[in-house]
């Protein structure tokens, strides 16, 4: 992980930094989504290490795959990234320019994992507290993990709170064998 995002970061950076100058972060977004989601397809797996395409037929192939919705900005970067070989690590550039833009923007998303599923209302109630604690807008996105015993899990950027029984459980156990 932490290799795909010391390979990842410099071109996230140089594509935020091209579509804030053409005013186009929103366009870089779906290109990026768009791309990532090619690159993680189980068919084209294989592909993407395949000694058998060189990286101009690689890059073609793709952008082929990617079709209509891939701008010209968006066909060449996926050539550059061809051309280095770096396709696979695009589900991490479309993830840190999003971080890039969610900082620009003064937002922050957060992922709520609990137990069972919450309301509207909840969420509202929690995106605020975490608003205030965190000073940004809060773009909240929740899940349920069935295998959570009870309570719930937050992650928004470098922070995460763990108030789930499980996570209680093993802070329970360490002070107890310290």
């Amino acid at each position: 992980m932490a290799e795909s995002t010391t390979v990842a970061r410099p071109y996230a950076q140089a594509v935020f930094q091209l579509a804030r100058e053409t005013q186009s972060v929103d366009a870089w977004s779906d290109t990026l989504a768009l791309a990532a989601a090619v690159a993680v397809d189980a068919q084209m797996q294989p592909l993407l290490d395949s000694p058998r395409l060189t990286e101009t037929q690689l890059g073609e192939l793709f952008a082929d795959i990617c079709g209509e919705d891939l701008s010209e900005p968006g066909r060449n970067f996926i050539r550059l990234l061809a051309e280095n070989r770096r396709l696979g690590v695009l589900p991490e550039i479309a993830r840190l320019y999003e971080a890039l833009r969610n900082e620009a923007e003064g937002s922050i998303q957060a992922r709520l994992i609990t137990a069972l599923p919450v309301t509207e209302e909840q969420k509202a109630v929690l995106s605020k507290a975490l608003k205030q604690r965190l000073g940004r807008d809060i773009q909240l996105e929740s899940s349920v993990d069935p295998r959570l015993l009870g309570g719930a899990i937050i992650r928004a950027g470098d922070l995460v709170i763990d108030g789930s029984v499980q996570g209680k459980l093993a802070r329970l156990a360490s002070v107890l064998s310290h």
